[in-house]
């Protein structure tokens, strides 16, 4: 039987329209959540083969719909089910609802043209087809509800339920769906879940799919509870509520993320620590009567922590160990020349201390690990900041030769010579500030400060020409001749570095003057010149003043050119040699 069927609509519907998924696979994960809603306890994927015309079907075994349902629930843009929900929670299953805004149900009209929705419920299958184009012009003219839909109804069996949504026409201005990109949204939220499996072109969900280092083992404990470990070691650190082992007891997940002990190896960094997901499947350990906890006391249970954390530290270890080789040789390429510069006999010890910071501190952005190698090697090729510092400000040294003492019964002499450092760069911010902020100063004493102090800017960058004319930085550093018209034009300060190749021009203003767009005309035409006439690529443009205009929005900065104060420049690298500090006075 066939009758008409109608849009339902919300007050929100201006607003929830004009929503969008940044991908597909994006929207394919909201249809999850609606199966999950649906108390289902399995879901199928099937993802068209590229190049095809194939459509996208998701399939799952929840409750269904009945025809009135469909009608008045379903065809009701921005109906939030929670509204209807005391408690937030499913019906049969009790799971928390993670419909939010009632609109996920059309999801699939972001991959797809048409979207057919077959549900079967109470004996009653119930189809339905809607169209993208339909939709999206009737919603400009705020008259869904003139929609005219076909609603196709039989009978099925009384037990048969679930709901079939297939997406046709895909929309070609997106990435063709990839099984390997959805597998990756879905596992952190699905793959613990119980009673909940779901499977992309026939293959369930893993652990794998998490992307990372992966690993897994099986032994027997003394009481012959046979146990498998399954573990991955994720590119990047998961929310702390993620991280770390689950137990699946008899198929079912039982207690809350654990560690196993490894949360108390103190030189496993927490970063690297919250990167492990794992499961352990334990038939037949205790648990209690609402299976929501294990029997903390059990033997086997103690057992089994300890195995789990024996293989894990080994297996964190062995990554951590790679990774460390890694960032060793790209930073090996960066201070290369720089040690080969050192004394002979002060070279070895740079090496060393360079890779103790990369042992330590691997976990951090490349930007820090930069910043405390950069700080090892300043401090072994010259030690000028210390006369500065004198002048500036009478620097604390009595707490810095107590941290000396501590460490060096460690081995660890390089990072006191790293705290001294960095108290002595945080002495010269706070000179620094006081020449910035004084609005009689002109551009060159500041200019040359920075010149002198190019780490205020960043550990990645190198000096390559200050205040010299157009002519002899393209000539002596790019060794060409120079074809431009404004051969004796000077850039206040040109900077660059040889592992990204990226270049960095600052514009200096005095501490007295607001940057703003107007600002920019002079340092953008040195960058063209170079860019363009010369072969020089990748230069960014710095404008720093006393302050930067209030009006002008970030959205107006272009990515190769940004607008920072005095101030700002000052803030960053103090921020970070405060961290600095902070790490390495915590082994205090």
């Amino acid at each position: 039987m066939t009758t008409k069927a109608h849009f339902r609509v919300d007050p929100k519907l201006a607003t929830l329209l004009g929503e969008s998924y940044t991908s597909t696979e994006r929207a394919l994960r909201e249809l999850v959540d609606n199966a999950w809603d649906a108390d289902a306890e399995r879901v199928s994927i099937r993802l068209p083969d590229p190049m095809t015309n194939d459509p996208i079907v998701i399939e799952d075994n929840g409750t269904g719909m009945t025809p009135d349902e469909l009608r008045n629930i379903y065809l009701k843009i921005a109906d939030d089910r929670r509204s209807r929900s005391k408690d937030d929670r499913t019906n049969r299953l009790m799971r928390l609802v993670k419909g939010r805004k009632g609109i996920g149900k059309f999801a699939g009209l972001a991959a797809a043209q048409l979207m057919v929705v077959e549900t079967r419920a109470h004996g009653q299958k119930t189809r339905i087809a809607i169209p993208k184009h339909v939709l999206l012009d009737a919603s400009r003219q705020r008259d869904l509800e003139t929609i005219d839909l076909d609603l196709q109804t039989e009978s099925c069996e009384e037990e048969d339920h679930g709901t079939i949504v297939t997406l046709s026409e895909l929309d070609q201005t997106k990435s063709f769906p990839q099984p390997e990109v959805l597998r990756r949204l879905l596992v952190r939220e699905y793959v613990r879940a119980d009673k909940f499996q779901v499977t992309v072109n026939g293959d369930p969900l893993k652990l794998e799919d998490i992307g990372g280092d992966s690993k897994e083992t099986t032994f027997e404990v003394s009481d012959g509870t046979r146990t498998r470990i399954l573990l991955t070691i994720a590119a990047k650190p998961l929310a702390k509520s993620e991280a770390g082992f689950v137990f699946r007891v008899d198929g079912k997940l039982v207690g809350k993320p654990t560690f196993c002990g490894l949360d108390e190896e103190v030189d496993i960094p927490e970063k690297v620590r919250n990167r492990l997901y794992g499961e352990i499947e334990a038939s037949g350990l205790p648990v209690t009567a609402d299976w929501g906890e294990l029997i903390e006391n059990s033997h086997a249970l103690a057992e089994i922590k300890q195995q789990v954390r024996a293989f894990a530290s080994s297996h964190v270890r062995e990554v951590c160990k790679q990774e460390v080789n890694l960032a060793r040789a790209r930073l090996a390429r960066e201070y290369k020349a720089r040690i080969e510069a050192l004394p002979e006999h002060r070279r070895q010890f740079a090496t060393e201390a360079v890779e103790r910071v990369l042992a330590k501190y691997f976990a951090e952005s490349d930007d820090r690990i930069r910043m405390l190698a950069g700080l090892v090697l300043d401090a072994l090729e010259h030690d000028e900041y210390y006369k500065v510092c004198e002048n500036i400000a009478n620097a604390a040294g009595s707490d810095v030769m107590a941290i000396a003492e501590f460490l060096e019964e460690f081995g660890l002499v390089d990072m006191a010579v790293m705290v001294n450092q960095a108290r002595r760069r945080l002495a010269f911010l706070d000179g620094f500030e006081k020449l910035a902020t004084d609005k009689t100063v002109k551009e060159a004493p500041v200019h040359q400060a920075v010149e002198r102090n190019l780490w205020m800017l960043g550990a990645q960058y190198g000096l390559i020409a200050s205040n010299r004319t157009l002519k002899t930085i393209v000539e002596k550093y790019l060794e060409k001749n120079y074809s431009g018209k404004r051969a004796a034009n000077r850039p206040d300060l040109f900077l660059g570095t040889s592992v990204t190749n990226q270049r960095l021009l600052i514009e200096f203003k005095k501490p007295s003057e607001t940057v703003g767009r107007d600002d920019e005309a002079q340092a953008t035409k040195y960058r063209d010149e170079l860019s363009q006439a010369h072969g020089m690529v990748n230069i960014e443009v710095l404008i720093v003043g006393g302050k930067v205009d209030a009006g002008m929005s970030a959205l107006y900065q272009q990515r190769e050119t940004s607008f920072k104060s005095y101030e700002a420049i000052i803030a960053d690298a103090r921020n970070q040699l405060s961290w600095l500090l902070k790490e390495l006075t915590a082994e205090h």
